[in-house]
C-alpha cells in the first residue's frame, strides 16, 4: 500500500503507536475516493441499536439487510464502514477486505432510562472479524462518564497492543446539559479534548453551535471567534493537539441536501479530517445516497 505524504504527516502525530496500529490508520486514510488525501466520510450503521429498526430502516427497507451497508459503503468509495458486532458478523466473510471496518464495541438504546452504554463487543471480535479499529462511545457530562472512560481506557490498552485503531465517539450529555448544550462550542470542543487525552486516534463529534454553555468558560472564549461553522470546527481541531488528532463530524438527523452540503462545506473549510454520516445516506434510496455521497467526497477534494 502506497502511502502519500499527506497521510505519512498524520501518522507522524501519533509517536507512541506500533506499527500494527498505524497500518490500520494508513489503510483508513488510504481507502476509497478519499484516499491519501488526509480527508475521510465514514458510514455507521449503529442506529438500529440507537434507535430502533423501524425508525433506522423503514424510510429505506433495503437498509435492514446488512450486505446493503457494505455494498453502499464500497460502491460509494467511502473510507471506512462502523457497526455493531452482529452487523459486521453479516458481512464479514462476503466482504472480507473490501473496506476497512471498525467494529461499535458499546452501545446504548432508547428503551434505557440511563445515558449509559453497555459493552456489546471485544477486541478479539474486532480481529477475528478482520476489523481495523474499535468504536467506543463515551457521555461526557452523564451519571455514568467515569466508568464509561474506564471502559474506554482498558479496551484501548487492548485494542493497541493489537495493533487496532482506536475511534471514539464522544457525545456531550447527562442531567447538566440540556440539548442546546450538547451542541454548544465550548462543549464540543472539550469533548473532542477528552477524547484525545484519553488517547483516541479518531475522534468524532457533533458539528458544533455558536453557543458557549458554560459559565466558567465564557471568558476565555471572548477572544475566541466562533461566528462561522468553519471557525468552530477550527477550534475544536485545534482542542484535538492542536490538529494532531484525526477528527470527523457526525452528520446527524436527516435534513435536506442544502442543508447538509453547506454544513460539509463548513467542516472542510474549518479543516475537519471529515464527515461519518449514517441515517443521512441509508436512510435514502441506493441511487440517492450515492449521488450525496459523491457531492460530498467532492466537497472534501475541494471541487465543490
Amino acid at each position: 500500500m502506497r502511502i502519500t505524504q499527506r497521510v505519512k504527516k498524520i501518522l507522524d502525530g501519533y509517536e507512541s503507536d506500533n506499527p500494527g496500529t498505524k497500518s490500520n490508520l494508513a489503510r483508513i486514510l488510504m481507502e476509497g475516493k478519499l484516499g491519501g488525501t488526509g480527508k475521510l466520510v465514514i458510514l455507521p450503521v449503529d442506529q438500529g441499536f440507537e434507535h430502533g429498526p423501524a425508525r433506522s430502516f423503514a424510510p429505506n427497507p433495503a437498509a435492514y439487510d446488512p450486505h446493503y451497508h457494505f455494498q453502499l459503503a464500497i460502491e460509494a468509495g467511502l473510507s471506512a464502514y462502523a457497526a455493531p458486532l452482529g452487523m459486521i458478523e453479516a458481512g464479514a466473510s462476503t466482504f472480507a477486505g473490501a473496506i476497512p471496518t471498525i467494529l461499535k464495541v458499546n452501545s446504548s438504546n432508547s428503551l434505557a432510562t440511563s445515558k449509559d452504554q453497555a459493552v456489546t463487543a471485544s477486541v478479539s471480535d474486532a480481529l477475528r472479524l478482520g476489523c481495523s479499529a474499535i468504536g467506543f462511545t463515551i457521555y461526557p457530562g452523564s451519571e455514568y462518564a467515569f466508568d464509561q472512560m474506564e471502559e474506554l481506557r482498558e479496551m484501548a490498552e487492548e485494542a493497541k497492543a493489537a495493533g487496532l485503531a482506536v475511534v471514539t465517539w464522544s457525545y456531550p450529555r447527562g442531567p447538566n446539559l440540556d440539548k442546546t448544550a450538547e451542541t454548544a462550542v465550548d462543549i464540543c470542543a472539550y469533548a473532542a479534548h477528552m477524547a484525545a487525552l484519553m488517547g483516541a486516534h479518531i475522534i468524532k463529534v457533533k458539528p458544533p453551535t455558536s453557543v458557549i454553555s458554560l459559565d466558567a468558560a465564557k471568558k476565555s472564549y471572548v477572544g475566541i471567534d466562533v461566528s462561522t461553522m468553519a471557525k468552530r470546527v477550527e477550534h475544536v481541531v485545534q482542542s484535538c493537539f492542536n490538529g494532531k488528532r484525526i477528527v470527523v463530524f457526525s452528520g446527524g438527523e436527516a435534513k435536506d441536501l442544502d442543508g447538509l452540503f453547506n454544513e460539509i462545506r463548513g467542516l472542510r473549510d474549518g479543516g475537519a479530517n471529515g464527515s461519518i454520516i449514517g441515517r443521512n445516506t441509508f436512510q435514502r434510496p441506493k441511487a440517492d445516497a450515492l449521488a450525496m455521497l459523491a457531492k460530498i467526497i467532492e466537497i472534501y477534494q475541494g471541487k465543490a
